[in-house]
C-alpha cells in the first residue's frame, strides 16, 4: 500500500470519527448545549478540511464550491476560541460582537473576488490548479498565520486566567476539571498546528520531495487519529466537564480600586475576623467551600473577601483553605487515639475529596507524606 492510499484511509477514518462525535455532542442531553454546538462545529469544519485527501474519489465540486471548502478552514480558530470561552464561563452567550471573528474569512473572500469569483469557470479551474503559487494564496496564508498566532495567545491567556480565578475562588478538585480539560486540549491543538506549520514550510519551500511531504502528512493524520480517539474517550468518561464560572468573575487584583476607602486597620480587623472564624467554626471541613459560600457565612461581600485573602494575605483562596485543612489533619495524625482512622478517612474528614490532592498539599506544607508524618510525630 502506497503513502497516498494510507493518507486517504486515515483521513477517511478521522472524518468519520469527527462526524460521529459531532452527532453525539449535538444530541446528548446537557446543560451546556452551546459548548457542545461550538465543539461539534469545530469538528465538522475540521472534517471538511481533512476530507480533501479522499473526497475527489467520490465527488467533484464546482470550482467556486471547492474554493469555499478551502477557505472554510479559517472558521476553526474562532470556533475553538469561542468553545474555550463557553467552557470557562457558565453563562457565556454568543453576541453580535462575536461576528467580528469572521473578518479574516471575509477578507479572504474579498481578496479572491477579482481573479476567482468574478471570472469564468475555466479561469476558476486554472486558478485552482495553481492556487498555492498565486499572490492571493500567499496573502491569505499570511493573514491566517497571524490570526492563528493571535488566537493561540488569546486562548493561553484565558486558560491561565481561568486557573487563577479557580485558585482564588474554589478549593474542590471538581472545580478544576474544566481547566485540566482545556489545558490538555490546547496542548493537543498546539502540537497539531505546529506539525501543520512545518508541513506547510516544507511544501512551500520550492524544491521539496513529494514522498517526504507525504510522510509528514501521514504523521500529521496519525496524530489526528490519536486526537480523535482521545476526544471520544474524554466525552465518554468525563461527565463532570462544563461546570464553568460566572462570566463576570474577576481576579482579585482586577477588583482592587486604588481609591478604595477601606483603611488598613479595617483590613486588619476583617482579616482577624476571618482567621477566628476559620479556627473556631472550621468551615474548611466542607469540601465544596468557595469564596462565595464563605462570604455568606462571614457576612463579608465576596469581592472584599477575595481581595483580603488574595491580596492582603498574599495567598490564593485554594492555598488559604488547604492550610487549615492540613493543620487539622496534622492534629488527627498526631493523636494516638485516632490511629484506627485511615489516611483516606482523614482526608475526607478535613475537607479534601481526593487522595492525590491531599498528599500533594500535605507534602507541600510539611515536606513529608501523611503516613510518614504520623509515624514520626507519634514516635517523638
Amino acid at each position: 500500500m502506497d503513502k497516498t492510499s494510507i493518507i486517504s484511509i486515515v483521513s477517511f477514518v478521522i472524518v468519520i470519527l469527527f462526524l460521529l462525535l459531532s452527532v453525539f455532542l449535538l444530541t446528548v442531553k446537557t446543560t451546556k448545549k452551546l459548548s457542545n454546538k461550538l465543539l461539534a462545529s469545530f469538528l465538522i469544519i475540521t472534517a471538511v478540511d481533512i476530507s480533501v485527501f479522499f473526497y475527489h474519489n467520490f465527488i467533484e465540486f464546482p470550482p467556486s464550491i471547492e474554493m469555499l471548502r478551502i477557505q472554510i478552514s479559517s472558521f476553526k480558530d474562532p470556533l475553538l476560541f469561542l468553545y474555550i470561552l463557553s467552557v470557562i464561563y457558565s453563562d457565556f452567550k454568543l453576541k453580535a460582537k462575536h461576528l467580528i471573528l469572521l473578518l479574516p474569512w471575509l477578507i479572504s473572500i474579498i481578496i479572491l473576488l477579482p481573479n476567482f469569483f468574478m471570472v469564468s469557470k475555466d479561469a476558476q479551474i486554472d486558478f485552482l490548479s495553481n492556487y498555492s503559487a498565486t499572490i492571493e494564496s500567499k496573502w491569505i496564508d499570511s493573514i491566517n498565520r497571524v490570526v492563528e498566532i493571535a488566537y493561540i495567545i488569546a486562548e493561553i491567556y484565558y486558560v491561565l486566567r481561568y486557573r487563577k480565578l479557580l485558585l482564588e475562588n474554589y478549593t474542590s478538585k471538581e472545580a478544576f476539571y474544566n481547566y485540566r480539560w482545556l489545558k490538555q486540549l490546547i496542548i493537543f491543538i498546539l502540537i497539531g498546528q505546529a506539525l501543520t506549520f512545518l508541513k506547510g514550510i516544507i511544501r512551500d519551500s520550492g524544491d521539496f520531495d513529494v514522498n517526504f511531504v507525504n510522510i509528514f502528512r501521514v504523521i500529521l493524520l496519525l496524530f489526528g487519529l490519536f486526537f480523535s480517539f482521545w476526544l471520544v474517550f474524554k466525552a465518554l468518561i468525563s461527565p463532570k466537564l462544563f461546570r464553568g464560572i460566572g462570566v463576570n468573575l474577576q481576579l482579585s487584583k482586577e477588583m482592587v480600586n486604588e481609591n478604595d476607602s477601606t483603611k488598613d486597620n479595617e483590613h486588619s480587623e476583617q482579616i482577624q475576623q476571618i482567621k477566628t472564624y476559620m479556627t473556631n467554626e472550621e468551615p474548611f471541613l466542607d469540601a465544596s467551600l468557595s469564596v462565595q459560600s464563605l462570604s455568606d457565612k462571614l457576612g463579608i461581600p465576596s469581592r472584599e473577601l477575595s481581595i483580603l485573602i488574595n491580596q492582603e494575605l498574599k495567598q490564593h483562596f485554594f492555598d488559604f483553605v488547604n492550610d487549615y485543612r492540613i493543620e487539622k489533619s496534622k492534629q488527627i495524625l498526631e493523636n494516638p487515639s485516632k490511629n484506627k482512622l485511615t489516611i483516606l478517612e482523614i482526608l475526607y474528614e478535613v475537607g479534601f475529596n481526593s487522595k492525590s490532592s491531599f498528599n500533594t498539599a500535605f507534602k507541600k506544607h510539611t515536606g513529608v507524606t501523611p503516613t510518614l508524618y504520623r509515624k514520626t510525630s507519634q514516635n517523638q
